[in-house]
């Protein structure tokens, strides 16, 4: 018996460190700010970057910085990877730019992505403290979170769908964004005097808002008015672009 207790007690002592050797440990991955970088990459994919006449083919871990034009090959899926560790995805024959992707301290971000055409799936870690600001976009509508999984859909007529799966997001009408301008510099300009200030008024059709709650979809048509909410079921939505994306985002 005091032979077999020092042996026991070994081999205890080996399976302990074992454990602790192989055991895997939680990655998070370092970014810079103001970069995305390609993790996962299927079939081919290019960018346009500022500086560039040419798209250069992508490849896994190149970096992509603000105001790159990305688009997807036929049968081809690329993966992101953000500053704060938030992952999108993109399927096959998508077209987006990259407006910002800048990320700080305290949980401060300001992502912002256009789609011109194409499906986005955005798995957005939260913020802490709930600071900063995640905005998918297209033509006709802009969905902004602080942590959620979902995806934007934009086809060819530019309406657009958008599918919640986890979290709530606020989707609206992107006409604020269409009546945008670029000042462009020129002779001064008198000011104008006082004025009398609008009043309140009723929110018209093509300026809507809705909440959109984990499994609901809103649909966005090709002249930027949308439906109401709707529940949607797994089932229903299950195709290979979800399973691939569900599958990656059990393995984040």
């Amino acid at each position: 018996m005091k032979k077999i207790f020092p042996i026991m007690l070994g081999f205890l002592v080996i399976c302990i460190y074992s454990s602790y050797v192989y055991a895997k440990p939680q990655v998070v991955v370092k970014m810079a700010k103001g970069e995305a970088k390609v993790t996962a990459l299927e079939g081919a994919a290019q960018a346009v970057c500022p500086g560039q006449k040419d798209a250069r083919k992508l490849k896994i871990n190149d970096v992509l910085k603000p105001g790159c034009e990305v688009s997807t090959g036929n049968k081809s899926r690329l993966e992101l990877l953000l500053p704060d560790n938030s992952i999108v995805r993109f399927a096959d024959n998508t077209n987006f730019t990259i407006m910002q992707v800048n990320a700080g301290d305290a949980g401060k971000r300001d992502v912002k992505i256009f789609m011109s055409i194409g499906k986005i799936w955005s798995n957005v870690r939260k913020t802490l403290g709930g600071k900063g600001g995640f905005e998918v976009s297209c033509e006709n509508a802009v969905a902004g979170v602080r942590g959620t999984i979902y995806r934007m859909d934009v086809e060819d007529d530019k309406s657009a769908l958008v599918k919640v799966y986890d979290g709530e997001v606020s989707v609206a009408a992107s006409t604020a964004q269409k009546d945008q301008k670029i000042p462009v510099a020129g002779p001064p300009q008198p000011i104008a005097g006082p004025t009398a200030v609008a009043g309140p008024k009723p929110v018209s059709l093509d300026e809507w808002v809705y909440i959109v709650k984990s499994m609901q979809q809103v649909r966005i048509k090709a002249d930027g008015k949308a439906e109401e909410p709707k529940e949607f079921t797994e089932a229903e939505d299950r195709d290979a672009w979800v399973d691939w994306n569900k599958s990656r985002d059990n393995k984040q």
